[in-house]
């Protein structure tokens, strides 16, 4: 089959079309532009790639089907050109990858708020140093395993990244809900989104939604320590295994410590000890996605007939794979989430996904116990569709409120919300003052730029941390700054 993808050079977007590449399809695509990483993986995969979008090529190209982004609006050229035509068939990608890639996998869908893209990291490479050979699609870029996306064996599990987030705009279900899972990884559960769900309760129906397609031979591996996912009630019709802190876990986190070093923690199983874990990622939330994705990974190794009661760890002649966790410690991460650019005993530069109140809390409680004396720089672009809204503006506050000093960038698309619908700057610095913590903001990221280098050039008595938070690019001043900041 010929198969089209609109927005193909997007993260999840282009390791599908490698997917579908794998599995003996032709592919091409276009993108508004064609922009590394994903534009050199995906030519030197041989799929054909076009700039910007043009009805006219698309209609001499014709392909069976086209894969429509969630990117993509009406207006676009080519949308309207596949309504107005009906001459080719179309589907969203998490649809495309129902029918063409997880039909008939066991697949584990890792969902939640924070931590899936490293969550799904981690549960491939688990698998794959477990001598299996796991499907897998991460939406970002891993460093181990070392690629985005991979085929697997069709008699391994398939891991995918399930975003509660819309499927197209003809499609407006969460994405996870196409994605048939035999295991479902529930991290957390939080409100985000505000383009998309109105409230709390909105994003707990549509993980509630998740839950009711999990066959009753497969399991829910569920943080154990979240009110709003103990909210969604028993969930009667499958088993679930509960990992996290307390004493209701099946699976439990103890004995968390940090330091320059790195972090170590204990993980039990009902009791008895799974692993002692030493690594290198930070934080007790990433000690957590661990402890998620080795649940997920061994239940998908036990063949535990339904109804049957959950496995002690020792193996025994039914269930000879137990999942080993040393691997853990050669783990390095998935880029742009907590990715230490700088390491000098001056200077740490790092580069982080965060955009939500609780990740740049949590990521920021764990700086200060990994770099002790360290002053930390913290820059904020208010970038995703609700950190650029008022909505979650005092969590914002309590989160920032972490650092030493705390450098907010523009306010992305302002002129696209209501003065009083937008994230407030002025709130969050007279809130910092109040807690002794020095604001700045600003309405050009190039203007955060030159005062951040300067800051960091005055303060020489003591080592920094500088840690940007955006889910974007931060109008490239990242790389300028470690160009700039790093030989001072």
């Amino acid at each position: 089959m010929r198969i089209y993808f609109m927005g193909i050079c997007g993260t999840a977007m282009g390791n599908a079309a490698l997917l579908a590449r794998a599995n003996g399809h032709e592919v091409l695509g276009a993108d508004k532009g064609i922009y590394p990483p994903m534009s050199g993986v995906l030519a030197s995969a041989g799929i054909e790639l076009h700039e910007g979008y043009d009805a006219a090529r698309l209609e001499r190209l014709k392909p069976d089907l086209v894969v429509v982004g969630n990117a993509m609006s009406r207006g676009n050229v080519e949308v309207e050109w596949l309504l107005d035509r009906r001459a080719i068939a179309f589907t969203s990608l998490p649809a495309l990858l129902a029918d063409f890639v997880l039909k008939g996998r066991k697949n584990i869908v890792i969902a939640g708020t924070h931590g899936k893209t490293t969550t799904t990291a981690l549960a491939a490479f688990l698998l794959r140093e477990s001598g299996r050979d796991p499907g897998f699609l991460i939406g970002g870029v891993p460093q181990d395993p070392p690629a985005g996306s991979h085929l697997g064996s069709a008699t391994d599990p398939f891991v995918i990244e399930g975003d509660e987030y819309d499927s197209a705009f003809f499609d407006k279900r969460s994405k996870f809900i196409h994605y048939t899972p035999h295991i479902a990884v529930l991290n957390n559960l939080e409100f985000d989104h505000a383009d998309i769900f109105r409230d709390l309760d909105d994003v707990k129906r549509t993980f509630f939604h998740l839950t009711r397609i999990v066959p009753r031979s497969g399991w829910i591996v569920m943080n154990g320590d979240d009110d709003n996912l103990a909210s969604l009630g028993p969930l009667g019709w499958t088993r679930i295994v509960r990992v996290g802190l307390g004493e209701n876990c099946e699976v439990r986190i103890t004995n968390f410590t940090e330091s320059a070093e790195g972090a170590s923690f204990t993980l039990t199983w009902r009791g008895e000890k799974w692993a002692e874990v030493q690594w290198t990622q930070p934080g007790l939330y990433n000690a957590r996605n661990a402890a998620m994705a080795a649940t997920a990974a061994q239940l998908s190794l036990w063949a535990v007939p339904a109804g049957e009661a959950l496995p002690n760890l020792a193996p025994d002649e039914k269930r000879s794979t137990t999942l080993k966790l040393d691997a853990l410690a050669r783990f390095r991460g998935v880029k742009r989430r907590q990715e230490l650019l700088v390491n000098t005993p001056r200077l740490k530069v790092i580069e982080d996904f965060g955009h939500h109140p609780t990740a740049v809390a949590e990521a920021l409680a764990s700086f200060r116990a990994r770099f002790p004396g360290h002053v930390i720089h913290a820059a904020f672009e208010p970038r995703s569709n609700t950190s650029r809204r008022r909505v979650m503006l005092d969590a914002f506050k309590r989160a920032l409120a972490r650092a030493d000093e705390v450098y907010l960038g523009a306010v992305a698309r302002a002129n696209q919300l209501k003065p009083e619908e937008r994230f407030d700057p002025e709130a969050i610095i007279q809130f910092l003052g109040t807690q002794g913590v020095h604001g700045y903001t600003f309405e050009a990221n190039a203007a955060l730029l030159d005062r951040l280098v300067a800051n960091t050039r005055a303060e020489t008595s003591q080592p920094q941390v500088v840690v940007f938070f955006t889910n974007g690019s931060f109008d490239g001043i990242i790389t300028e700054f470690v160009r700039r900041g790093a030989v001072a």
